[in-house]
């Protein structure tokens, strides 16, 4: 991931990319490739176009007490967008510097789920009674970094995570993975001429054998026809479950970003393009598709 000079935020980023690429082996495999083509010289000089978190709306969690970790370190929130049928709401944020990745957090609508989904929900979260991020010193990067990744409640139960999985997907991914990072994503228009489109870099990775999300077509295009977005599908990882039960879950993965210029800077070389002038923000309906990267009917694809 494409960081500069270490400041307590590119400290945090690193330490959360860390982690998530020892647990999605797609992240190294795909480097190695871009590396071997000579695309890359390493993961540094693959920009990163925004990194995604997914959270429970509850009370004390959600994205009224994640977001704090972003803002407190200089990004702006810049728009909302909510899927109906998903039962989600998310915001984005843009970074303090153009070298620095977007955020997008999302965010469950619990209070939209049945009784019973809301009840064991809020059976291991309800002994949240304070915001934990409020407790936390967020210009200690390496605090930080522990939060995102420690247990905020009680391993679930095998039993409670297949109830969640029939409703909401996304709420089963929650209850285990808790705040893990879901994906970064490659900004494929900034490498190297022969790669630098979606349609190529989507053939690059089928040939490397990443299985790709098909939900609404490989690749998700906006209205305007200026954000292309594809994504592998998850990673699976064997869970361990309270009292020991064990099961095949989704993890992670990795999304890939083609952000066309506006245009009236069509005409403009794609080398001298700043992110000022390409299409910015996000499209509900192609985000609609990604969260489907960890859902049962694109596991199927492994």
């Amino acid at each position: 991931m494409h960081l500069n000079e270490t400041t307590v935020l590119t400290s945090i980023l690193q330490g959360l990319f860390t982690t998530y690429a020892e647990r999605v082996k797609d992240v190294n495999k795909i480097t190695n490739a871009l590396i071997d083509r000579k695309i890359v010289a390493g993961q540094e000089e693959i920009i990163n176009d925004h990194i995604a978190f997914r959270t429970l709306g509850v009370p004390n969690l959600g994205i009224a007490s994640f977001e704090k970790i972003f803002l407190t370190h200089g990004y702006r929130k810049m728009g909302s967008y909510h899927f109906d049928a998903k039962k989600l709401d998310a915001n984005w944020y843009a970074p303090p510097t153009e070298d620095l990745p977007r955020v997008f957090i999302s965010e469950l609508c619990v209070h939209e789920l049945s009784e019973n989904a809301q009840h064991i929900i809020k059976k291991y979260t309800s002994k949240i009674d304070v915001d934990p991020v409020d407790a936390l010193d967020l210009h200690n990067a390496e605090e930080v970094i522990d939060y995102l990744h420690r247990p905020l409640w009680e391993l679930p139960t095998l039993a409670d995570y297949n109830a969640l999985l029939e409703e909401s997907e996304y709420a089963a991914w929650v209850i285990y993975n808790r705040y893990y990072l879901n994906h970064y994503t490659i900004s494929v228009h900034e490498l190297k001429k022969g790669l630098n489109t979606l349609d190529t870099f989507n053939d690059f990775l089928l040939d490397l054998g990443v299985a790709l999300n098909n939900s609404g077509g490989l690749i998700k295009v906006s209205a305007d026809g200026l954000l292309r977005q594809s994504s592998s599908v998850a990673e699976q990882h064997i869970a361990t479950f309270a009292g020991g039960e064990k099961r095949s879950i989704a993890g992670s993965y990795v999304e890939f970003a083609e952000r066309l210029p506006l245009p009236q800077y069509a005409h403009l070389p794609n080398h001298i393009l700043t992110r000022a002038q390409r299409r910015e923000g996000f499209e509900t309906q192609n985000a609609d598709k990604i969260f489907e990267s960890t859902f049962t009917s694109q596991l199927k694809q492994h």
